[in-house]
């Protein structure tokens, strides 16, 4: 059976590879995946990834942020991963309350109703 495999991003090129998965035996530094057409560094964002289209700015942007907070999208037990913001207009609504209520950013980010 072929190993099992994640997604990685490029931010700066837009792109999305599966690749297998990264080690915990060997260091992260000699883990470290780099894009094929920038040759900078991937970002590991998990299996239940699904890219938005290239010419999707607002898209890649929103992902941006999201991968900034350290929101990455990794399966749990039985279900995705959860809720994700998929316009600057849900960041936004989120950001502004998580000033608001001082709720970490990461965690307002992901979720799903604002009270």
């Amino acid at each position: 059976m072929p190993p099992a495999k994640t997604s990685f991003v490029c931010l700066p090129c837009r792109a999305s590879f599966k690749q297998p998965y990264p080690t915990p035996a060997r260091s992260a530094k000699s883990d470290e995946r780099v894009c094929p057409r920038c040759a900078r560094t991937l970002i590991h964002v998990g299996s239940a990834f699904a890219p938005p289209p290239r010419r999707d700015t607002e898209g890649w942007r929103v992902l941006s942020l999201l991968l900034h907070a350290g929101i990455r999208f990794h399966k749990s037990c039985c279900a995705g991963p959860g809720y994700r913001p998929r316009t600057l207009r849900e960041v936004r609504e989120r950001m502004t309350y998580a000033r608001r209520t001082r709720e970490p950013i990461a965690r307002a980010l992901v979720r799903p109703e604002l009270p």
